[in-house]
């Protein structure tokens, strides 16, 4: 209850909003005409495929768009967090730093150019070194829907996203009669593998409860050497929500949500020990309002992230030159915000969205450098930095005709920022921080337009998209471990970023085709890069500082879907990005390589059999030591192969039973982007690159009870 208080007390317009709504949907209601959906402005009804039991590539079915279900197994098997969810869609990669919570990377853009959020909320981590990414908070099978949006084409879905935005989303249908539905899996894997998940929801027309529960957990795994890599985890997570249904078109949620775990790090010289997340949200919707206001959606949130490290509970302790006894820090964070969409529906040739939305974020850190003399849990915390934005958009889609429509949309942030760190530590010592209590504050403006055709003889969809990102400096690149920049002990004046990028591309489907190819070229003004190893005063004396660049990458995917016959289907992925760092005259670090993939499936609806084959190429583009805020160049790297096959059994409809063999080779590889092998964890042999598993047998039972 006290953090529900804080949440509404800090969003205060946004609960004024919610009550605004409330009584307009009681005026309005009694106007409320019955839903008319226009044939041509919502989305093109789609080609029949064939059912997947496990997931190798999901397909862009709209432009730009791709949609996926967690719930279904998938090949290669991902770890239990989000970012190894979204490797298996084209674009995607996944910098790896042990057995859970790697950073995603889409077309080569990572951190907080990337949004993530889970029901409409967004959500970021605590650790300054990036142990806790966002989606290391996300359990995917928790929910029912996960939304990939590329580039800057979007506004509805918070500031920043300049690569794209990642929405887990959960369906909430109305009962129509008293019931209880319920689904379930397990999962078991080599290298000691097991997850459990359990999802119930009951009710009846006017309320419904829905509680789901995750748990996953694996022990260190083997590269294709048989080396064994620091990288076990323990996983787990509990939500519940509350709702009230009175019609078809109303709906008010109260959520909460709590989880926890640890991992072992294969790439530094502590584990994360603790990632602790509370959450609680209250959520209202109305639709079919008027004959003008079609929908009105508003939300307030909280979420608290506490995450401790330690050099010794996870692994042996060993004393060195920087940390001589038992270290913990105990950093966290404290999210507040909310926001209210009204859809608005001038025709059935035109509709729009008017928002605004609201979040607050304060960070505190604590530690010890001697727990058993000094524990950090006797100390207070500080703050160092805190956050604030608040941001108003529109967004708009127009019907030229039947095969002809613009999407468009404008949105304007205003950021501020305070530096609350009195000291720095450089090298050890302690010096003051010249930005100390600083204050920043910006407006920013991003927006889009996209033009969408579709062809009169043949069922292909083309379209062609400018879009504009401004993103303010997050955390990690003003406040974290990156405190110097060229000129100044402080990172705190770097510049925000400015993209530009242009997307083309088309999708079409007809009988056994489905093909989509999308490309993009993209002009950054002050790119933020993250760079390690330069000198300060002199030859060994080096630091890690936040620079503003220039650069342009441009790329694209291409997938293809071919059924063969009732039973057989092919599917090919490509994916590639190139990028040069204009300022310094060098390749863009931390770009994945060329990655194509090959999938073939036999399905009878009863039984299946696939294979995946995953070709990557060598990369020869890099820049040491620079990158961006979940890591930098190492060096160059070769190309691989890898091979995985999978079956599944579905002997009723309610039942699947699906297992693989990844990594059926049992090749020793690293992707281009991960980690550096970290030297001081005694018993592990260090490698130049965290490496990926060796070959992983599975097995994985899905149940749904109606």
């Amino acid at each position: 209850m006290r953090i529900l208080l804080r949440a509404v007390t800090e969003a205060r317009f946004v609960m004024t909003a919610l009550i605004v709504a409330c009584i307009a949907s009681l005026v309005f209601g009694q106007h409320a005409r019955a839903q008319t959906e226009s044939p041509t402005i919502a989305a093109n009804t789609q080609a029949q495929k064939l059912p997947e039991v496990v997931v190798t590539a999901p397909h862009m079915e709209e432009p730009l768009k791709i949609v996926t279900d967690p719930k279904q197994p998938r090949q290669p098997l991902p770890a239990h967090d989000g970012a190894d969810y979204l490797k298996a869609i084209p674009g995607f990669s996944v910098i790896r730093k042990g057995g859970t919570d790697g950073d995603p990377v889409l077309r080569g853009m990572a951190g907080s150019r990337l949004n993530i959020l889970l029901d409409g909320e967004q959500i970021l981590g605590g650790c300054g070194m990036r142990m806790d990414p966002p989606t290391a908070y996300v359990f995917p099978e928790a929910y029912d829907r996960i939304t990939v949006i590329k580039g800057p084409q979007n506004v509805l879905n918070g500031p920043g996203s300049s690569a794209g935005s990642v929405l887990f989303e959960r369906d909430i249908k109305r009962f129509s009669s008293p019931g209880v539905k319920a689904n379930g899996s397990l999962m078991l894997g080599s290298f000691g593998r097991n997850d459990e998940v359990v999802d119930m929801r009951g009710g009846n027309a006017n309320f419904y409860a829905q509680g789901a529960a995750t748990r996953a957990q694996a022990d260190d795994y083997k590269d294709g050497e048989g080396r064994t890599v620091h990288s076990g985890y323990k996983r787990w997570s509990m939500n519940a929500a509350l709702g009230w249904t009175p019609n078809n078109d109303a709906r008010l949620e109260l959520s909460a949500a709590v989880s926890d775990g640890e991992a072992a790090y294969a790439d530094r010289s502590m584990d994360g020990v603790k990632f602790k997340r509370e959450n609680v949200g209250l959520k209202f919707l109305k639709k079919n309002i008027s004959l003008l206001i079609d929908k009105v959606e508003a939300r307030i949130y909280y979420n608290y992230i506490d995450h401790v490290m330690d050099n010794y509970s996870l692994r042996a302790f060993t004393p060195s030159a920087m940390m001589p006894n038992r270290a913990v820090s105990n950093p966290d964070r404290e999210t507040m915000g909310g926001g209210m969409v009204i859809g608005l529906r001038f025709s059935d040739m035109t509709q729009a969205s008017l928002g605004v939305d609201h979040q607050t974020n304060k960070h505190t850190l604590r530690a010890s450098m001697n727990q058993t003399i000094m524990p950090y849990e006797s100390m207070a915390r500080t703050e160092d930095a805190n956050f604030r934005n608040t941001g108003l958009f529109g967004e708009l889609t127009h019907l030229l005709g039947e095969r002809n429509r613009i999407i468009a949309g404008l949105r304007a942030d205003n950021w501020s920022a305070q530096d609350k760190r009195a000291n720095l530590t450089l090298m050890g010592a302690t010096v003051a921080n010249p930005t100390a209590g600083k204050d920043r504050s910006e407006t920013l403006t991003s927006g889009f337009g996209r033009y969408e055709h579709e062809l009169a003889n043949s069922p292909t969809t083309l379209y062609a998209g400018l879009g504009h990102s401004e993103r303010f400096p997050d955390y990690w690149e003003l406040i974290s471990a990156n405190k110097e920049s060229a000129s100044s002990l402080s990172a705190f004046d770097t510049n925000p970023e400015k993209t530009t990028q242009l997307d083309v591309g088309g999708i079409y489907r007809a009988g056994p085709w489905s093909v989509s190819v999308s490309g993009f070229y993209n002009d950054i003004s002050n790119y933020i890069m993250i760079q390690s190893g330069v000198a300060k005063t002199g030859p060994m004396r080096t630091v890690t500082i936040t620079r503003n660049v220039d650069a342009t990458t441009w790329g694209g995917e291409v997938g293809v879907s071919y059924a063969i016959s009732s039973n057989w289907r092919a599917d090919a992925t490509l994916a590639y990005v190139r990028g040069d760092n204009d300022t310094d005259g060098t390749p863009l670090a931390q770009l994945p390589p060329l990655e194509g993939r090959l999938g073939l499936t036999w399905d009878n609806r009863i039984w299946s059999v696939g294979s995946l084959l995953r070709l990557v190429s060598e990369q020869d583009r890099f820049d040491r030591n620079k990158g961006n805020i979940a890591g930098q160049d190492i060096g160059r790297t070769g190309g691989f192969g890898v091979f995985s096959l999978n079956a599944g059994y579905r002997p009723k409809k309610d039942v699947l039973i699906s297992g693989g063999i990844d990594n059926l080779l049992d090749k020793a590889y690293a992707e281009h982007i991960s980690r550096s092998g970290q030297t001081m964890i005694t018993g592990f042999e260090r490698t130049i690159r965290v490496n990926e598993p060796g070959r992983n047998v599975w097995i994985k039972a899905n149940i749904a009870l109606d």
